[in-house]
């Protein structure tokens, strides 16, 4: 049986980072990975996507000023090499990343860990071999995969979840997405730059339905013009390939068909067969593993990321496998604190936010003002072409609680809305912040001096 101060189960980006700063710290660090190293982020998830999205954005900003009548022409996205191309890019980054661990002294194991105790993992190999390792600590750091319904279960055929999504082989001429989160926002939104008839259904009232209503109610105008269609407020009954076609039938009676289908209704933990409980652990209703306030699932067990469902965010993931290092080195002792979580959904129309919704924020109690800055009065969108949208400052008891903006190229602003909402500045204590001019960011000041509407539930 091998020993080793720490061995961490998944080579994501919580499990990647706490595995470098352990090892730089002095322990003996073994990393147990499924699959390719860097987790479904680098893989089939954030990475992917993006470089599909950043092939398309030419697209959008060409839309925008074809409007305004100052260009056109046509770009044609080659899909096949556009594939290729993240494919290498994926691979590349993923050898890069176990060889830099390894040069930290990180031992990484290839197969699939089960906890069979307090300190104990068993491994199968993926040479069909087994391995027993005796750890000092435990990190669960596995991740989550698609989540699917009743009756709505991708079949890999017509119906699809997003790691299928993203390497279909052609775009469809049709796609229905089923759920306006993240994932469905973004795939709808490269699907339908590269021609395909796009229609997403959203159980909710609105589209990203985390997210206030005015956002999704405006998100949905706007993707509107572009040619998606969007269906809110009607939940889907069935989903499934009939004649090599996929047929979604809705709760009204409706049925619509399409060439391919989506499922992006939310992500489940991967703690089946993980032995979580044989760790001392204990799981949620959803198969969450439960965790305390240093995110201690048990004396020599922690949980980061997804598995713990307290941020399914990558960079959520690897602040938490930071801070969870860095107790173990006893460097940090205090209790784990996330400060203002930031979250964007990409493409030709970003969404950003760092904060609370003024939804909730309500529900936190005390009086909840909002103030806004309409993206059209912004000389920087204004030169992209596309101006609609607009920046958003959610108020709590007088104190910035969130900022929030839809519009083109938003995403960008989410550092200096980070800093701007865990630094409070805002009235007199915003005068030692000077923003750059002519600039996007130049939107947070404009809504942050806006006049405050009240909020009620």
């Amino acid at each position: 049986m091998n020993t080793f101060d720490v061995v961490i189960i998944g080579g994501g980006p919580g499990g990647a980072k706490a595995a470098g700063i352990l090892a730089r710290g002095g322990k003996s660090v073994a990393l147990v990975e499924s699959g390719q190293m860097g987790g479904v982020c680098l893989n089939c998830g954030c990475i992917p996507t993006k470089l599909l999205l950043g092939a398309t954005a030419p697209k959008g900003l060409l839309r925008g000023l074809e409007r305004q009548r100052v260009a056109k022409g046509n770009i044609d996205v080659d899909y096949d090499a556009l594939q290729k191309r993240i494919q290498r890019f994926v691979k590349g980054t993923s050898q890069a990343l176990v060889k830099n661990l390894q040069q930290l002294g990180v031992t990484i194991i290839e197969g699939c860990a089960v906890c069979t105790g307090p300190a104990q993992v068993t491994v199968a190999t993926a040479d069909g071999g087994s391995q027993s390792l005796q750890a000092g600590r435990i990190i669960l750091a596995g991740g989550s995969r698609s989540a699917a319904f009743p009756g709505m279960t991708p079949d890999h055929d017509a119906v699809l979840d997003s790691t299928d999504m993203l390497r279909v082989p052609a775009v469809p001429e049709s796609l229905i997405v089923v759920g306006a989160g993240a994932i469905g926002l973004e795939m709808a939104d490269f699907f339908s730059a590269m021609g395909s008839k796009v229609t997403i259904v959203e159980a909710a009232p609105h589209l990203a339905p985390t997210e206030d209503a005015d956002v999704g109610q405006e998100l949905a105008k706007l993707l509107g013009k572009t040619g998606i269609t969007g269906i809110t407020g009607v939940k889907a009954t069935s989903l499934k390939t009939s004649n090599g076609m996929a047929v979604l039938a809705l709760e009204d009676g409706r049925e619509i068909t399409a060439a391919k289908a989506l499922v992006a209704v939310g992500r489940t933990p991967n703690t089946d067969g993980l032995g979580a409980q044989a760790a001392g652990c204990r799981l949620q209703a959803r198969g969450y593993v439960a965790v305390d306030q240093c995110l201690m699932a048990a004396p020599t067990v922690y949980a980061i990321g997804d598995i713990n469902g307290q941020t399914l965010l990558a960079h959520a993931a690897e602040h938490q496998g930071a801070y969870v290092a860095r107790h173990i080195l006893a460097t940090d002792t205090a209790p784990y604190a996330s400060g203002p979580v930031p979250s964007c959904v990409y493409g030709s129309l970003e969404i950003m936010r760092v904060g609370l919704t003024a939804k909730q924020a309500l529900a936190n109690g005390g009086p909840v003002e909002v103030s806004k800055a309409q993206l059209m009065g912004n000389a920087i969108a204004q030169a992209g072409g596309d101006a609609a949208g607009f920046v958003k400052v959610v108020w709590r008891n007088g104190a910035l609680a969130g900022i929030a903006a839809l519009g083109h190229g938003v995403s960008h602003l989410v550092t200096a809305a980070q800093l701007l909402l865990l630094g409070q500045y805002h009235g007199e204590a915003l005068n030692s912040f000077m923003f750059a001019h002519p600039t996007l960011d130049e939107a947070l000041h404009a809504a942050l001096e806006a006049p405050r509407e009240v909020i009620s539930a």
